[in-house]
């Protein structure tokens, strides 16, 4: 291959890369609403609590900084329990929850319906503005 050719192939491949990383990293941390039911029997959520589960792994290098933010919201409301799933020996749930990668945080309401989906680190505010929707933290407030 001429020399032009090949760096208008590696200019392209540049520029896809690129755009496929700035796509990755908006998407990285956003809310993904959800409404379905989940089954608490496995996760370790108190049903009737507002929860926020947080799945992970042993090698996850951003788990440890989730779990410090997801504790501390959880510890300043008395209404919110924060529960660590650890995948690394429990594939299982990652398939019935469907998570492809870690961390992933499920806001799950009293109703043990998925309000929030948080797949990457979420961005505290986000986390916070999702729990201020939700009535039973509303009328605690």
């Amino acid at each position: 291959m001429s020399p032009i050719p090949a760096l208008l192939v590696l200019a392209a491949l540049v520029v896809i890369a690129a755009v496929a990383g700035v796509v990755w990293r908006a998407r990285d941390g956003r809310r993904r609403r959800g409404s379905d039911v989940v089954d608490l029997t496995d996760l370790g959520v108190t049903p009737g609590r507002v929860t926020l589960v947080q799945f992970g792994t042993e090698t996850c290098a951003r788990c440890p900084q989730v779990r410090r933010m997801l504790q501390g919201i959880a510890s300043a409301l008395p209404t919110v329990d924060h529960v660590d799933v650890d995948l690394t020996h429990r594939a299982d749930l990652a398939r019935a929850h469907r998570v492809l990668g870690t961390p992933t945080t499920f806001l799950i309401g009293s109703d043990a319906v998925l309000v929030a989906r948080f797949n990457g680190v979420p961005r505290r505010a986000d986390v916070e503005a999702a729990l201020s929707e939700l009535p039973l933290l509303q009328e605690a407030s």
